[in-house]
């Protein structure tokens, strides 16, 4: 049986020092601009510091269109190439192996914060979002590489893609997206875009870089069956080190009714070489283990990561280990290296974890 204290070892880069993956958690702590604040860095760092083998960055915008929120990190330009640099120094120093989760809100973008209208698959009144024009479509699969050669200029050991949470990629997979040009209407369609990110990156930075992707299983237009699909054929295409599996609650049920749990609809599934990952309230080291009994090779923390700083280390220290309750007082998150606004945008929207 694998441990979580198992070194993780993929097709690119280095091998994670454990199974156990900070996820990207939103925190709001970048500079107006989308360059790295101190606050969020310590952040980071501290995941590095408690043990995780892998520490993911927050999402972070590969074009100024695609910002969906103040204060969210940037990858968009070389301006935002020193404080990466910096961050993926600080790490690196740690032990862990790092990476930038690549991002585009799409429809989910604001408006306000970008200057213009939402891009999306499809006209989209009511999220002020306009249909993507062909050429637009593909600067955005330009865009993407160009984040990842950025992080990898930086010095990250890889990306991952986020595919998930209804934002533009994963709105090309929803099936309301009947573009006519190659880039929806069939399920196969839908997926090219996120095929050709995926292919890009590979061809465009070294054999060590890792590339992983984040996707929704079911919810925001996918369907299980569909979602199933997709994972299938990311996981066989060679393309990826990982698929980091975004379920929400890893014991949870296929919303759609189907049977078991919606974790055995993608462990089930042939993967090649690449890593299967899970996310989703694991809140204990019991949760970490049952995730790799269920057949994943890795699983992504967020909550216990608040929580905890040193929440992998102290897993993998105490097979008893449980996550403390919440909530917690703002004292006690930043003795976490919480940060302020961290903290501020956690009491906004979980106003059960902030006491």
């Amino acid at each position: 049986m694998t441990s979580l204290s198992d070194p993780l070892s993929l097709t690119h880069g280095p091998a994670w020092g454990n199974r156990l993956a900070l996820a990207p958690l939103t925190n709001t702590q970048s500079n107006p601009d989308g360059t790295l604040s101190e606050d969020e860095t310590a952040w980071l760092e501290a995941r590095g510091r408690g043990g995780f083998g892998l520490v993911m960055t927050a999402a972070a915008y590969v074009a100024p269109a695609g910002q969906p929120w103040p204060g969210q990190l940037g990858i968009a330009s070389d301006l935002h190439l020193p404080g990466l640099t910096r961050l993926a120094e600080r790490l690196r120093a740690t032990g862990t192996v790092s990476s930038v989760q690549l991002h585009h809100g799409g429809r989910r973008a604001d408006p306000a914060l970008t200057g213009r209208p939402n891009q999306c698959p499809w006209d989209d009144p009511a999220k002020d979002a306009v249909a993507m024009t062909t050429g637009e479509v593909e600067q955005l699969v330009a865009d993407y590489v160009a984040a990842a050669v950025r992080a990898e200029r930086a010095g990250f050991d890889g990306v991952e893609v986020h595919g998930a949470h209804g934002y533009l990629l994963g709105q090309f997979l929803d099936a309301r997206n009947q573009r006519t040009d190659g880039y929806g209407g069939s399920l196969e369609h839908r997926q090219r875009v996120v095929v050709e990110v995926l292919e890009g990156i590979r061809a465009a930075t070294g054999p060590e870089f890792q590339v992983g992707l984040r996707l929704t299983p079911e919810g925001n237009g996918i369907t299980l069956e569909e979602g199933r699909e997709t994972a299938r054929l990311v996981l066989a295409s060679g393309l990826l080190d990982y698929l980091d599996m975004s379920l929400w609650d890893v014991f949870m049920r296929p919303r759609g009714g189907a049977p078991g749990l919606l974790i055995e609809h993608f462990t089930d599934l042939p993967r090649g070489g690449t890593r299967l990952g899970v996310a989703g309230k694991v809140l204990s080291a019991a949760d970490a283990r049952w995730c790799l009994e269920q057949g994943a090779d890795l699983v992504t923390v967020g909550m216990g990561a608040i929580r905890h700083h040193d929440f992998a280390a102290r897993v993998l220290a105490d097979d008893a280990f449980v996550a403390r309750p919440v909530p917690l007082t703002r004292e006690q998150l930043r003795e976490e290296a919480v940060g302020p606004a961290f903290i501020d945008y956690l009491a906004a929207g979980w106003p059960d974890v902030v006491a």
